[in-house]
């Protein structure tokens, strides 16, 4: 038969239509806000979902956005407290992961959330906070972090006094540090903090840390500014990541997060505006990955008690002396859950179409069922259709913990799921599960077992990327590829594994260093480079392996690794 010309099947897939299938497990956020009249109205802006609104304390939630944004990452979002009509969203997180998303700009509501309006300021890329003034709506503050990969001019702190129809600049420390987090006095609306944070990211690191990374201060509605840094009891010299937060509940109290050098990392406390500083802890459970985290709430009734979301939540009633945790609903404190009691107990994170997913699959059942790694969560297994119509998470299973990688279903056996867990699982560089679904056990089957937390890649004998690859051979199901920096092979379910292939990437040591910065050492795997992106093998050629690196290579091999050929594209790297 002649081979169907690509035109022919436009058609075909023209009649397609997408449905979601779920499943209803919240993804991670970074921006949320209470409306200030109604106690149970809240929204929360997820990291590649939109917007999304309750009514209901939780109960209930659902997408306002849709439509409406040309950018689904949200990295802030304020309800304006003279008028909740007005809410302000900021697009592109500051919580720069080596896949974070940027996003274009300020939007605004004036209808609750039914219809939003670009209002510019669309190169800032990452804004990390919004404040809008108590007694005017149209008065707002805007810090943005600017782009994440490269030096730009649109990053500081802007203001507009027109709702954004138009927007200054009023803080600026340079192209390579911008504003990260902003906190206005509730009790005196002219007084300001900004946390202004220098950091760069590239696909192999992230440096916090250095010039124009600090604390400043406004008196007079952003006019003018002083830094704080290095005065009157906040620490100096080289600092990174800031967080900082003015109590609406004690007048002169503030809490600010510090990424410092040694143990002058911590909490800091000021009763007098930011005239004079304190440190009120420095327990480094505030404060792991602070690139990462570095967020800190006052509570807006009760002036000593003060949160701390990092690995965990963290919940201080005596002004940051001492902390206890508070148990949350969802891994890395990154879920949208309403408490009314303090954190006793939340509202569900089951309810929110905002997974995240790195790596998907399919089985070959029917109703076939759709494998995936959900971040800051498990993986997890959908059905393409249930009994009774609506998939429920009754319906789904959860074929082992990682949250990173490829998912790759046995071609032979639905029950028998491996997946990557670099950064959820034991078993250190190359982490890999096997899920049987008979009996729901999981097994480590890790390609290379080795210690890879706190480590440097180049220090490390194979490397693995976070979402390392995996491929089942299409002639024998007993044949499974993983790709790390070279190819490796397993013919006994995991429990042996053999390199097929030399180091196919570039093998630069200066991208192999610990990443994070001077300040913070962060080798938590997400930055491991030089590795394979991705692995596939010819349907025609048994022996035929093609191995692209996530440095530009590209290798193939036709007799099974007994020798590979640098096949990259002109203009890539040799």
């Amino acid at each position: 038969m002649a081979e169907r010309a690509p035109q022919e099947a436009s058609p075909w897939l023209d009649a397609l239509k997408w449905r979601c299938i779920g499943p209803p497990r919240g993804g991670r956020v970074v921006a949320v806000a209470g409306d200030p009249q109604d106690a149970m109205t809240f929204y929360f802006g997820g990291c590649a979902g939109g917007i999304w609104k309750t009514e209901d304390g939780g109960v209930y939630w659902r997408c306002v956005s849709d439509g409406h944004l040309g950018s689904a990452t949200i990295g802030a979002i304020t309800v304006a407290g003279s008028d909740p009509n007005v809410i302000y969203a900021g697009t592109g997180e500051t919580t720069i992961r080596i896949d974070v998303s940027y996003g274009d700009g300020v939007y605004r509501s004036s209808d609750a959330g039914r219809s939003w309006q670009s209002v510019g300021l669309k190169d800032t890329h990452h804004i990390g906070r919004i404040c809008v003034h108590p007694n005017n709506p149209d008065l707002v503050y805007v810090a943005a972090l600017g782009d994440a990969f490269g030096p730009n001019k649109e990053r500081g702190v802007f203001r507009s006094s027109d709702g954004g129809k138009s927007w200054s600049k009023i803080l600026y420390k340079g192209p390579d540090a911008g504003a990260v987090d902003l906190s206005m006095d509730p009790n005196n609306p002219r007084i300001l903090f900004a946390a202004f944070w220098r950091a760069r990211r590239s696909f192999w690191n992230l440096n916090s840390g250095g010039p124009g990374s600090g604390l400043f201060r406004s008196m007079d509605g952003g006019d003018t500014w002083e830094e704080l840094s290095g005065r009157n009891g906040l620490p100096g010299g080289l600092l990174g990541k800031h967080g900082v937060s003015v109590s609406a509940a004690q007048p002169g109290r503030v809490y600010v997060l510090v990424e410092a050098e040694g143990d002058k990392t911590g909490l800091y406390r000021s009763d007098d505006h930011g005239a004079h500083w304190v440190q009120a802890s420095s327990n480094r459970d505030l404060m792991h990955r602070p690139w990462y985290y570095t967020h800190v709430f006052a509570d807006t009734g009760h002036g000593d008690t003060v949160y701390i979301t990092n690995l965990q939540m963290w919940k201080s009633t005596d002004g940051g002396a001492s902390f206890t945790e508070v148990t949350t609903p969802h891994g890395d404190n990154g879920g949208a859950c309403v408490s009314f009691n303090g954190g006793a107990s939340w509202s569900s994170i089951y309810n929110q179409n905002t997974a995240q997913f790195y790596r998907l699959d399919v089985d070959d059942q029917y109703p076939y069922r759709v494998y995936g790694t959900q971040q800051d969560n498990t993986s997890i297994s959908v059905p393409s259709a249930s009994e009774w119509g609506t998939i429920g998470l009754g319906d789904c299973s959860y074929p082992g913990t990682g949250e990173s990688g490829f998912i790759a279903v046995h071609p032979g056996n639905p029950n028998i799921v491996y997946c990557g867990a670099v950064g959820s699982s034991p078993g250190g560089a190359g982490a890999l599960q096997r899920y049987d679904h008979l009996t729901r056990q999981v097994r480590l089957v890790n390609v290379w077992p080795e210690k890879s937390r706190g480590v440097a890649p180049r220090d490390m004998k194979y490397r693995f990327a976070w979402t390392f690859p995996l491929v089942f051979s299409p002639f024998d199901p007993k044949t499974l590829y993983a790709g790390g920096n070279r190819v490796f092979v397993t013919q006994d379910e995991g429990a042996s594994w053999k390199a097929i292939s030399p180091d196919l990437s570039l093998n630069d040591p200066k991208r192999q260093g610990h990443s994070g910065g001077s300040l913070t050492h962060d080798t938590a795997g997400a930055e491991v480079h030089a590795t394979c992106a991705c692995l596939a093998l010819s349907r025609h050629h048994k022996q035929e392996i093609w191995a692209s690196t996530d440095d530009g290579r590209v290798h193939v091999t036709r007799d099974h690794g007994r020798s590979w050929k640098n096949v990259t594209p002109k203009g890539m790297p040799e």
